[in-house]
């Protein structure tokens, strides 16, 4: 992933990639963002519990209704007050919510 191509996206504050364990392993943050290197790493533990979660809750919604297709889980976005994350994979970036555009976060995420 080309974290300063993520950068370029409307409203990014913060880049990053994680490991399977939630361990942040390279990030880029915007000059003068409140994030920190300590943020993304709880961010980073954050996100692979949320889809440790979400593909239980797919697997458990297939085997309840029989549909099927909620499977395999890629991404996920967390909008928050202020700003978001949007992940696809062991990589995600952080967006100001006023200046963001979702989809072409996520997009971006996924031809990364």
């Amino acid at each position: 992933m080309d974290l300063e191509k993520m950068m370029a996206l409307p409203g990014a504050m913060a880049a990053f990639t994680f490991s399977d364990k939630g361990d942040l392993q390279n990030h880029v943050l915007r000059e003068g963002t409140e994030l920190t290197p300590q943020v993304l790493d709880l961010l980073t533990r954050s996100c692979v519990a949320n889809l440790a979660i979400a593909g239980m809750e797919a697997r458990g919604w297939e085997a309840v209704t029989g549909q099927a297709g909620f499977q395999p889980l890629q991404g996920f976005s967390v909008v928050g007050l202020e700003w978001s994350v949007v992940v696809n994979g062991n990589c995600g970036v952080v967006v100001k919510n006023r200046d963001a555009d979702y989809e072409a976060t996520f997009n971006a995420l996924q031809t990364a």
